[in-house]
């Protein structure tokens, strides 16, 4: 993996700014690379050639990264993501420790749910404030296709565990494909609204392990809003967007909403605001980023805060201006998204 090399005319600054002009202050840390589910569009059915151990960084290691993140670099929020976190046995006391942190960043966490009702609790008691759930189909035959798993029912019951502890608001990520669970918009919508959960309808992205995404498969943000306003009547929420990745629509005048990620067809690039580290310590300063630059190599070898600091820094003033989807070049990120974290 290539990394960066430091470029005088980056301004002196500790944040994490890029050459266009944006902060990046949302940390998005991949625990794991392996899943309990083999979802379709995700990974093959045997699964993928998972990281080794002492590739990992360890929980320590992690601490200490994610501590400078705050301290040095104005990270003020951090999201746990994977492959499956909650397959990360330290989980919690990583949590905690990040919730120990001053100043004190939000923290979140997006998960398949499975194994979330018998941990909502302890989570949300080592300082994890929220959680995004993933649930593509409300069938529990599908479910099984989709996945390649029978876990619906644990899904659900993580959801509705979340909802029971602190950790607000429950947010649903939702990735519908053509032909396969596209009929369930409506559903989805209507099954969120009855619990209070925020429902966010994802476009498919190109970062499947099988190189097979196809546009013509992809169901847009304009059809989803379509389908979604056969039965709803959805009005544009009031509150600027800022750098969030969903655009927010009110639903039946409010005051709940659902979101749509339009990463593809109406790409959010120019205000992002995010930086990620992988389960075994390489920045990415995109989810499809070509290239990665290592921080557990320097990190093990005895670099101080002030190196890793620097290497991150000039990572970030790096980034290139969007992911490039819609450019005839594009080329897919080698690692699958379980590997790079979402």
């Amino acid at each position: 993996m290539r990394g960066t090399v430091h470029d005088p005319s980056r301004p002196d600054t500790p944040a994490l700014l890029d050459r266009w002009g944006r902060v990046a202050t949302d940390l998005r840390v991949s625990l794991t690379d392996r899943c309990n589910l083999r979802c379709t569009y995700c990974m093959p059915a045997e699964g993928l050639d998972w990281l080794a151990k002492d590739r990992l960084l360890t929980d320590e290691e992690l601490i200490r990264l994610i501590g400078l993140a705050v301290h040095r670099l104005g990270v003020t929020e951090v999201r746990f993501t994977g492959g499956e976190p909650l397959l990360r046995r330290g989980l919690e006391g990583i949590v905690e420790a990040t919730a120990a942190l001053r100043p004190r960043p939000n923290i979140s966490m997006t998960t398949n749910g499975i194994g979330l009702a018998r941990r909502a609790g302890a989570l949300a008691a080592a300082g994890l404030d929220r959680v995004n759930v993933s649930l593509d189909t409300l069938r529990p035959e599908r479910f099984e296709t989709l996945s390649r798993r029978d876990r619906l029912a644990d899904v659900l019951a993580g959801l509705a565990a979340a909802r029971e502890t602190s950790l607000s608001p429950v947010k649903v990520n939702t990735v519908l494909m053509r032909g396969i669970n596209d009929d369930e918009a409506v559903p989805l919508l209507g099954y969120c609204l009855e619990r209070g959960y925020q429902l966010r309808f994802i476009e498919q992205m190109p970062l499947d392990p099988q190189h097979g995404w196809d546009r013509r498969n992809m169901v847009t943000a304009e059809e989803i809003l379509d389908r979604l306003s056969t039965e709803f009547t959805l009005s544009p929420a009031e509150e600027p967007r800022d750098a969030a990745p969903a655009e927010r629509w009110l639903v039946n005048g409010g005051p709940a909403v659902v979101g749509i990620i339009a990463s593809v067809t109406r790409p959010f690039c120019a205000a992002c605001d995010r930086t990620r580290l992988t389960a075994d310590g390489q920045l990415r300063s995109c989810l499809f980023s070509q290239t990665e630059t290592d921080l557990r190599g320097p990190l093990r070898a005895g670099a101080g805060d002030d190196e890793l600091a620097t290497i991150w820094r000039d990572v970030m003033w790096a980034k290139p201006a969007g992911h490039g989807i819609n450019r005839a070049d594009f080329a897919q990120p080698d690692r699958p998204m379980s590997a790079i974290g979402g």
